[in-house]
């Protein structure tokens, strides 16, 4: 039988998930709708995505020829078409703005709307980005994994799909998203101080996708760097869960990459807050 202490802790349990509930599942749909409004922007940025993979697609099986081989640092041209169009995937699902709308509120004065809000701040810009991501899981990346699963098969000869790694990547994922919030969170309050990030945005994104391993897989730099970078939280952005779901790494590789992702998850957390207890007191809007 439960103790009264444990009925009253189940109670208070109770009480505060139904009023975090009511406070930003709203933020969640607001999210989904704005998807849904603007879905040609979204589109556009799907498709944008997709040109791209096509153009590294050609790069790579042309670096692929030159080479003389089947094989280039330890990666098949099927490995590497699968790291481009996963990356694709993981970038979309992983993607935050937070830095942006951050930016632009400071900007244009609504974010002293959002601060007199009885909500904390952070879970109202990551309940409306929650919204945006699970329409993307669905719309985008499950019917793009099919189609990677496809191609593997008739590159392959044989079903390649890992329902363990596949779990695991999703948890990877998880973790690389919320990596990625917080990174862009600290960035967007750099707003506080500069006003304008709209440069400095262009330059941020261009160093995330080199660090990430976006642009060129980690394997392929060498050994000093790519243990540098392994370690840092960019990789665990992006990296890591692609070569999780490759099936790249072993066991103990899968746990230790994780448990990097978990403690720079929440040592990105704390910096944010950091960075938040700081900045606030700098608030001087433009407008509004």
């Amino acid at each position: 039988m439960m103790t009264m202490t444990s009925m009253k802790i189940r109670n208070e349990a109770i009480i505060t998930f139904k009023k975090i509930k009511k406070q930003y599942v709203p933020f969640m749909k607001a999210g989904i709708q704005s998807l849904i409004a603007y879905r040609m922007n979204f589109f556009g940025f799907v498709i944008g995505g997709l040109i791209y993979c096509f153009v590294m697609y050609y790069l790579w099986k042309a670096v692929f020829k030159s080479s003389g081989g089947n094989d280039f640092m330890g990666f098949s041209m099927v490995d590497m078409t699968l790291y481009l169009f996963l990356s694709s995937v993981t970038n979309h699902l992983t993607f935050s703005s937070a830095g942006d709308n951050v930016g632009e509120e400071i900007k244009d004065g609504s974010i002293s709307m959002r601060l007199i809000k009885p909500v904390n701040t952070d879970l109202s810009y990551l309940s409306n980005e929650l919204g945006g991501t699970f329409m993307t899981f669905i719309i985008f990346a499950l019917p793009m994994i099919v189609g990677i699963e496809i191609y593997r098969f008739f590159a392959v000869g044989n079903v390649m799909f890992d329902w363990v790694n596949f779990a695991l990547y999703l948890v990877s994922v998880m973790l690389a998203y919320l990596i990625s919030f917080r990174v862009n969170l600290c960035f967007g309050f750099m707003a506080f101080y500069v006003k304008n990030l709209w440069g400095m945005n262009i330059l941020k994104n261009s160093i995330l996708k080199f660090l990430s391993g976006t642009l060129i897989p980690l394997a392929f730099m060498p050994d000093t760097l790519r243990k540098i970078l392994e370690y840092m939280p960019f990789s665990s952005m992006s990296y890591t869960p692609v070569m999780i779901y490759m099936g790249k790494y072993g066991t103990n590789e899968i746990i230790f990459r994780i448990a990097v992702q978990a403690v720079w998850a929440v040592l990105t957390y704390a910096l944010s807050k950091l960075i938040w207890f700081h900045a606030v007191k700098r608030l001087s809007v433009q407008g509004g």
